[in-house]
């Protein structure tokens, strides 16, 4: 089968691109696959991130790809759809996770021809921070598509309430592996610097409101002096806010800070020396930091918002939190070390699940999906 993926690749940084060279290469063990990326993603004055771009420190491996696509130029999106057809895929695969790409990406798909089935994988289809005409964007990118794949329940009920009838299944976010093995934790502590003999949370990835860091710093607030709270990523947007609340936190020398892009090579690192991992969300769909800690074998306590409270307290692999409140997440941390059954059947339940999230098998459910539609 011809296979052509459209979304952002190397030499774009995150978890998208991560997500799409998973599926590159896994589909390209048994189809010819092309890449096309885009042009320009965000406009500079748009993007609130330090950069979108792997820079000389990061290790991504580079994904062949034909960049044309940029997201405001309609001139390009012609280019696009022209540049897909005459390459004549089989099946067009679009990624699809905020609505600022509606227009360019629902463009392209609507301009292939019949004989190319369009599936869209969607992160959302209601983004975590809205904005006027989410709605109307978004419509506009789904009527393009032949079917759907949503990485969660959460977002499939998103979809069916834009648009019903369209074919859809919910395929699991893969386990991310390409981190490395885990680390001794002593020589992971030492790495960055920690404390030794705590008990430490790590808040891992790119620090937005909506992923509620204010909330687990006011929770380790309540916390005695056994625990550290380690915070590694980048802020978009102003981190003034989380300043000030660890400046007033009663334990912040008891706090590490690595407020910066995360390499591949030095995630094992913050994941070797965590106990566990906190995700503090407002709101929420799947989260591609819960892929990583699957692969580290860390458990999560996490907030019952989408679904992470079906992927996690559905499976076993971490605690899910009943109200996203800095007191209850203070006493979730609590229950959490204070059973070590409980920590040994999170384990146990994360071994189980990296069985059955592998990138083979999500990409062998998506093609067999996309013969249906």
């Amino acid at each position: 089968m011809r296979i052509a993926i459209l979304s952002c690749f190397h030499p774009y940084r995150g978890g998208i691109a991560q997500f799409n060279a998973g599926i590159f290469t896994e589909l390209g063990r048994e189809h010819s696959v092309k890449a096309f990326n885009f042009k320009r993603q965000y406009p500079s004055l748009l993007f609130p991130g330090k950069t979108q771009f792997v820079t000389d420190r990061d290790e991504a491996v580079p994904v062949p790809s034909e960049a044309l696509l940029d997201s405001i130029c309609p001139r390009s999106w012609r280019r696009t759809a022209r540049a897909v057809k005459a390459w004549k895929p089989d099946l067009l695969v679009v990624r699809y996770w905020m609505p600022f790409f509606a227009p360019s990406l629902g463009f392209v798909a609507r301009k292939m021809p019949p004989s190319v089935k369009v599936i869209g994988i969607l992160d959302n289809v209601i983004p975590h921070e809205r904005r006027p005409l989410d709605g109307c964007l978004t419509r506009y990118f789904l009527a393009g598509l032949d079917g759907a794949v949503t990485l969660c329940e959460e977002v499939g009920r998103d979809l069916k309430a834009l648009r019903p009838q369209l074919p859809h299944k919910v395929l699991p976010h893969p386990v991310y592996t390409h981190f490395g093995e885990k680390l001794p934790r002593t020589e992971a502590e030492s790495a960055l610097g920690l404390l030794p003999g705590k008990k430490n949370l790590l808040f891992f990835g790119l620090i937005r409101e909506y992923k509620g860091l204010d909330i687990l710093i006011e929770a380790f607030g309540r916390l005695d002096d056994s625990y550290q709270l380690i915070i590694a990523g980048e802020p978009y947007g102003s981190f003034e806010k989380y300043r000030k609340l660890i400046d007033a936190c009663p334990g912040k020398e008891r706090i590490r800070l690595y407020p910066e892009y995360i390499r591949d090579s030095e995630v094992k690192r913050w994941f070797s020396a965590a106990d566990v991992v906190v995700l503090p969300y407002r709101s929420a769909t799947q989260s591609g930091v819960s892929s990583v800690a699957y692969h580290f074998e860390v458990p999560m306590i996490v907030t019952a918002v989408g679904g992470l409270q079906e992927a996690i307290g559905g499976r076993g692999t971490g605690i899910v939190a009943s109200r996203i409140s800095p007191e209850c997440i203070a006493s979730c941390i609590e229950g959490y070390f204070a059973s070590a059954e409980v920590r040994e059947k999170c384990v146990e339940a994360i071994r189980a699940e990296k069985q059955r999230l592998g990138w083979e098998k999500f990409c062998k459910d998506l093609i067999a999906f996309s013969q249906t539609v």
